[in-house]
């Protein structure tokens, strides 16, 4: 049976560590650019998402579209909103003038942070800073945080990006799973025999992806390896495997043209996972990293300079021969010749 401890096991058992982002960086700002597209007809790309949000105006009319959801949600289903933490508090917010790194662009971000942490109580692991977003240099926390927001937001029935849709598709199949699990140790326990089973009628699920297709493209990246004893990744059913030697399960789904893990509280392009997972995958891109780069403007070594001797003679003149000398240092005296 899935469990939560299960799935954050495959995460933890990481053979190398974290090294680069860009590859589910580039899935999740694809996913986001989407949804911010669908909700307010932006014209928002993967190139350009940190641009298009700099100056902080879009962030904050989400946030207080946040709230107005969350507070028809509290209307609604008040004993359902007591046990969450509903934002109320309206993001102050200016449109005139913001232009990018501006002051009033800097305070439009500063408004949606204090926003995210007072009213959502987002942790500070997810978060961003100002000059995060201005400077451009943190994306990473940035898209997480956003993610974050719209995981907050779906809870309150306000429509979710892709993967924040998968997410609770894979959760509630774990319900199921485990609720099932439990029928099924009752109906052992007190021997019934029905033939009809005895399951809880489960809500229509909306199809994500084609998990038909998934696991054909699973096998095309496993294939990539050409060893002879592969990473072990069995399907146990659609759209789950059990990987490596331990019993540790992962969901897949399809994401656009990306095929995504979910591990512990989050995702990862499988390609990436197995990067950090597979041991031969990860021996070769160590011999990569290993080998001595040749610098491109290094040549034979230059010959040592050599120091011209001296000479105190006028020029044009020959050069004077030195005398021998004898055994004794001094000069010898030519034969005929007297000292």
């Amino acid at each position: 049976m899935a469990d939560q401890s299960s799935i954050q096991s495959a995460a933890s058992k990481s053979i190398r560590p974290f090294r680069s982002s860009e590859e589910y960086l580039y899935a999740m700002k694809e996913d986001l650019a989407e949804w911010f597209n669908t909700l307010y007809d932006l014209d928002i790309h993967v190139d350009n998402f940190m641009e298009t949000l700099e100056t902080g105006y879009d962030l904050c009319q989400h946030a207080n579209n946040v709230n107005r959801i969350a507070l028809e949600f509290q209307q609604q289903h008040p004993e359902a909103a007591a046990r969450m933490r509903v934002p109320r508090n309206e993001v102050v917010f200016q449109a005139r003038n913001a232009l990018p790194g501006s002051f009033i662009a800097r305070d439009n971000i500063s408004n949606f942070i204090r926003w995210c942490r007072q009213d959502l109580g987002i942790q500070d692991v997810l978060m961003f800073e100002t000059n995060d977003l201005v400077l451009k240099k943190n994306e990473k926390n940035f898209v997480l945080c956003l993610l974050e927001v719209a995981r907050r937001g779906s809870k309150f029935g306000m429509l979710a990006p892709m993967l924040i849709q998968m997410e609770e598709e894979i959760e509630e199949e774990m319900r199921d799973q485990i609720t099932y699990g439990v029928l099924d140790m009752r109906r052992e326990r007190h021997h019934l025999h029905s033939e009809s089973p005895v399951h809880p009628s489960r809500t229509q699920r909306i199809s994500l992806c084609d998990l038909k297709n998934l696991d054909e493209l699973v096998r095309e990246i496993l294939g990539c390896c050409t060893c002879p004893s592969q990473f072990p990744m069995v399907k146990v059913s659609e759209g789950k495997y059990q990987v490596g030697d331990s019993n540790a399960l992962i969901f897949v789904r399809v994401l656009r043209s990306h095929v995504m893990v979910r591990v512990g509280g989050g995702w990862d392009t499988l390609e990436h996972y197995l990067d950090k997972h597979d041991p031969c995958r990860c021996a070769a891109l160590a011999h990569r990293l290993a080998q001595p780069r040749a610098s491109p403007h290094k040549g034979p070594p230059a010959p040592s300079p050599r120091i011209p001797r001296r000479d105190k003679r006028p020029p044009g003149d020959p050069p004077t021969p030195r005398a021998p000398r004898g055994p004794d240092g001094d000069a010898a005296t030519p034969a005929g010749a007297h000292r």
